[in-house]
């Protein structure tokens, strides 16, 4: 396989994550086969797409943990702003803003990893199409 040929490969398993955004899972699922359909061809693809897949899996197990960690705000504030109970009429009052600013608090985060994600995947694709192999930072090694 020409080194051309290569490039265009790598950077189309690192772009490839942004199935994600039509298809469940897509983010690992796509990079995952198309990884896996080539990385007999060269080495450059093989560590590519292990990098690209471990980043996708990654990010995904920390938008998952900062999801659950929304839970304990939920309930805390369900529990502590219920005033009355009277014929499924709820009132809450949100006044001292503690719930809130958990909910978004955590729901900034979340936006900003889920934007740093973005960033990364351009910034993978961009220089595995260069032919640099690029390491994603802050990515667990699931797959060695």
């Amino acid at each position: 396989m020409s080194r051309n040929n290569e490039n265009t490969n790598a950077f189309l398993i690192h772009i490839s994550a942004f199935s994600g955004y039509l298809i469940p899972f897509g983010s690992i699922i796509v990079p995952l086969v198309l990884w896996q359909t080539m990385k007999d061809k060269s080495r450059f693809l093989d560590e590519q797409g292990k990098e690209a897949v471990n980043f996708n899996i990654s990010y995904a197990l920390y938008i998952f943990i900062l999801g659950l960690s929304i839970i304990p705000f939920a309930f805390s504030s369900f529990f502590r702003h219920i005033r009355h109970y009277n014929d499924f009429d709820f009132n809450f009052n949100f006044s001292d803003g503690s719930g809130l600013f958990g909910f978004l608090g955590i729901g900034a985060l979340i936006t900003l990893i889920g934007l740093l994600k973005i960033a990364l995947i351009i910034i993978a694709a961009m220089k595995s199409k260069e032919g640099e192999n690029y390491k994603y930072p802050l990515t667990i090694k699931f797959i060695k």
